[in-house]
């Protein structure tokens, strides 16, 4: 086969080499990963994923959370918890890894978010996928209005990408950031901010409906957070979340994440809420 043939070709990986590991919780890494050649693999649009595997350990989909100005390198935030991601967590920089895509359909940043006022919400590792849409966002300031951003996590030590949402994103114009944690310690954690869960902070902070609401988390978090925007008054239409269930091929072939009509690696894994409430009961 070609070079050419082999790029254009959705289900044979390049080779990837991991230059930089950044640890956010004590859970939850971040890699910094090019082409051998040191170069950024490939173009992705905010909410695309990829495929990321090592031989004879296995392979999985991960968000990319670095965002398409990015032009030097791509990231991965990845939380421990299975084979793959421990392998990975016990990595040095070197690392050579395979990795194909992008896959999915993003979030329309150059659509239906021009013009709006926009909210982020997002629980535990539901920061990452957000992190590539809210620094697009900022790489383009002056295409979006208003900016808030709800962030939970069980504890403060677990806030993933904590330095960057109150060091970077809280001083931009006209972004907010809200961070709030579950449980808290002031004396053990040093912790002087919210305390509670994300819906119920969300409803706290009583945020106008005429704004666009882009969601990432946990299913019970999405699914309570979600009843609350709707007794907010936000409409269907403009709920925005993203799905990373059962995908294996990337490209709609294998069926592992087909629900209904959809396939959540072809279609999504970007949904508006008034699409998900089409699918059958089975999501």
């Amino acid at each position: 086969m070609t070079e050419t043939a082999k790029k254009k070709e959705p289900l044979v990986p390049l080779v990837a080499q991991i230059v930089g590991i950044r640890t956010d919780t004590p859970d939850v890494k971040t890699f910094k990963v090019v082409n051998t050649d040191g170069k950024k693999p490939f173009s992705h649009i905010p909410g695309q994923c990829a495929m990321l595997s090592v031989p004879g350990v296995g392979e999985g989909m991960f968000s990319i959370t670095s965002s398409p100005t990015n032009e030097d390198y791509m990231e991965f935030s990845i939380k421990r918890c299975g084979a793959l991601t421990s392998f990975l967590h016990g990595v040095e920089e070197g690392q050579q890894i395979t990795l194909r895509g992008p896959y999915g359909n993003g979030f329309p940043v150059n659509a239906d978010f021009v013009g709006e006022n926009l909210l982020f919400i997002a629980g535990g590792i539901g920061i990452a996928p957000l992190r590539s849409v809210i620094n697009y966002c900022r790489s383009f300031r002056e295409r979006y209005g208003r900016i808030d951003i709800v962030c939970g996590a069980r504890s403060p030590r677990d806030l993933v990408d904590r330095d960057e949402a109150l060091g970077e994103w809280a001083k931009d114009r006209d972004i907010g950031v809200h961070p709030t944690v579950d449980r808290a310690d002031k004396n053990e954690d040093g912790w002087e901010g919210h305390v509670g869960f994300v819906p119920s902070y969300v409803k706290e902070l009583g945020f106008s409906p005429d704004r666009t609401a882009i969601i990432c988390g946990p299913p019970v978090m999405i699914k309570f957070t979600l009843e609350g925007l709707e007794e907010l008054g936000f409409d269907k239409s403009r709920i925005y979340t993203t799905l990373e269930m059962r995908m294996k091929c990337g490209i709609g072939k294998c069926g592992r994440c087909n629900i209904g009509s959809k396939y959540v690696c072809r279609d999504g894994p970007v949904f508006r809420l008034d699409e998900l409430d089409a699918l059958p009961d089975e999501y």
